[in-house]
């Protein structure tokens, strides 16, 4: 039965899919259509909706909406600007100072905003053109503002890792939080070696000295919106605060930020932040409502229970188990958007990582940084796209120019997979 309903999830999810049925539809229709084996329609239809109801019943949910608005008031303007200026403060001296400024503004407003195409067009907007002024090669500066945007997806407040708590079966946010913090470091810093490395042999030019009164200037101006970063994660690290909790302060803080100390839009404005956040949110959840439908599928067919068998009849062995799940989060990922692929395949892939030992939380960090690798690899990937648009490049230029980056990713995502003590230190320093 197994054989059958994969081969009819396929084929509807495919076919709807290609003549362009909305996403969150193919699957629905394609996870009843799978249950018709089993049970009649009128069935079918009424546990479908059940259990898209009923997955849409929990509190950690609301966290999506109020760090989706968090997020849509802080990309309003004036804060990158500001980032930016820290930013120089910290790799300013590095070789390739600018590229290594545009690395460091996207781990700080990615974390931030939590949205890798607001830090490639905010920080790379405003870096790419400055570093073709110093003399670095176009190429290679979109490259660099293409390779660490996704950071944002990995340091917290990431939407990712609340979905993929919902899928997983309520895997601690705080711990996903903690675990992908460390990991989007090791991302951004991995991105800071090959700078470095290519700037040297380029001779790029290095910032010039700023005073200790510049230096506190910058400072005090990135301050408050840095402070947003030590609420949420300082927060949820010492136990204050839940993620929803957590996510409800960033709202207030973001407003304030907004609206009365940095004065970038008039309070006027929020009715189309709040329009602009329902429209996102009623996306995702509809997208979570349909995975509801297909999870409850694929366990009544028992597709979850064959693939699992599949994979452990090739090795039980953890570390072949786990190159096989990154190599298929990776080919996934060059296809399909994160959320999707959060929603689908982690039915599938976290039983078999269970059955061999890996952790909720670490399988989750791992599944992360795999598909945000994706975003920025052809042919689907919107972080590449969407950076040689900033950059005004061709992409074909950018993905030449992040040959190295690739390398240095696919070593970093071996060494977070292999190593969990890496990513799981944090969490479990805190007790999360």
């Amino acid at each position: 039965m197994a054989g059958t309903a994969s081969l009819i999830l396929i084929s509807v999810f495919g076919v709807m899919t290609l003549i362009g049925i909305p996403l969150a539809l193919s699957i629905t229709a394609a996870a009843i259509a799978a249950v018709l084996l089993v049970v009649p329609l009128d069935m079918a239809l009424f546990t479908s909706a059940q259990k898209m109801m009923t997955s849409l019943d929990s509190f950690s949910l609301l966290a999506v909406p109020f760090f989706i608005l968090s997020g849509v008031i802080m990309n309003s303007g004036g804060i990158a600007v500001r980032l930016v200026d820290f930013a120089k403060l910290i790799a300013g001296r590095v070789p390739g100072s600018l590229a290594q400024t545009n690395i460091a503004g996207n781990m700080l407003f990615g974390s931030i905003s939590g949205s890798a195409i607001a830090a490639s067009t905010s920080i790379g907007g405003v870096m790419v053109p400055m570093q073709k002024r110093e003399g670095y090669d176009h190429g290679f500066a979109a490259a660099v503002n293409i390779a660490s945007a996704p950071t944002g997806m990995l340091i917290p407040p990431s939407t990712a890792f609340i979905i993929y708590s919902l899928v997983a079966g309520g895997a601690s946010i705080g711990a996903l939080f903690m675990g992908g913090a460390v990991a989007g470091t090791l991302w951004g810093l991995g991105m800071m070696v090959v700078t470095a490395f290519v700037a040297r042999g380029r001779a790029w030019p290095v910032a010039g000295r700023v005073t200790m009164s510049e230096a506190m200037a910058v400072i005090w101006r990135a301050l408050p919106s840095l402070m947003l970063i030590v609420f949420i994660i300082g927060g949820i690290m010492l136990g204050v605060v839940t993620a929803v909790e957590a996510s409800g302060i960033a709202v207030i803080y973001t407003m304030l930020l907004a609206f009365v100390i940095h004065r970038t839009k008039p309070v006027r404005e929020l009715p189309s932040f709040l329009m602009e956040t329902v429209h996102m949110t009623g996306t995702i959840m509809l997208l979570l409502a349909a995975s509801a439908a297909l999870s409850f599928a694929m366990a009544f067919t028992g597709i979850p229970a064959a693939v699992t068998s599949l994979i452990l009849a090739i090795s039980e062995n953890p570390v072949i188990v786990m190159l096989i799940i990154n190599i298929v989060l990776l080919v996934v990922g060059c296809f399909m958007d994160m959320g999707p692929a959060i929603l689908i395949f982690t039915p599938i892939l976290l039983p078999i990582a269970q059955k061999v030992g890996y952790d909720p939380v670490h399988f989750g960090v791992v599944m992360i940084f795999n598909l945000a690798i994706g975003t920025i690899t052809p042919p689907v990937g919107t972080g590449l796209f969407v950076g040689a648009g900033v950059a005004r490049v061709k992409v074909e230029t950018c993905i030449r120019a992040l040959g190295p980056f690739y390398i240095l990713l696919i070593i970093t995502l071996l060494v977070v997979s292999y190593f969990p003590a890496l990513t799981m230190w944090l969490p479990r320093y805190f007790g999360l």
